[in-house]
């Protein structure tokens, strides 16, 4: 299991505040559907209509206590026995951690691409494949930049196969998801 001891490393980030070495067993992106369970790691993405950075202080209230941020608070000190990690971006953070994840694992992986039909096939294969093995897979059609990491985050010792989409909305994309994935197939 990672711990937030690790990601200064695996982020090149840099830690604000750090009280202590939590596992994590949770990454959010969207603050309403944060967990209080300790385990976990919240990512202040910045989007073009909200900022994960505004609802810091709520999450906190609620009781986590694992951060990923572009920008420092102005009141660190009434983050009190938080771990706050600053990077340059938010979800190239999520990206290396979870590249780091993957890592961990020698399971085959499918990976899907392409411009149309990519959820559909994931889902038959996965129909055909999960009726004698564990297989993990994107839920839905979770295969964004941030989706595919939430998808592979969810990877377990006892999963025997991975199935992945992947899609891309801009150029050079697709090599940061490849990076997340490793396919094998």
């Amino acid at each position: 299991m990672l711990t937030f001891s690790q990601l200064e490393k695996i982020t090149n980030g840099k830690n604000l505040l750090y009280a202590d070495d939590q596992q994590i067993s949770t990454l959010c992106v969207d603050s309403r559907k944060a967990t209080d369970d300790g385990g976990t790691l919240f990512f202040a993405i910045r989007g073009e209509r909200n900022d994960g950075h505004d609802y810091l202080r709520s999450l906190y209230k609620l009781g986590v206590r694992q951060f990923v941020v572009e920008r420092s608070s102005k009141d660190l000190e009434s983050f009190a026995g938080a771990n706050i990690l600053v990077v340059s971006s938010c979800v190239q953070a999520l990206q290396s951690i979870v590249a780091f994840h993957r890592s961990q694992f020698s399971i085959p992986v499918i990976g899907i691409t392409g411009s149309n039909g990519k959820t559909i096939v994931k889902e038959w294969l996965f129909q055909i494949l999960s009726r004698d093995r564990s297989v993990v897979k994107n839920p839905g059609s979770y295969n964004s930049q941030i989706g595919v990491p939430l998808s592979v985050w969810q990877m377990r010792a006892h999963h025997q196969l991975g199935i992945f989409e992947a899609g891309i909305s801009r150029p050079g994309e697709m090599k940061n998801l490849e990076n997340i994935i490793r396919p094998t197939i």
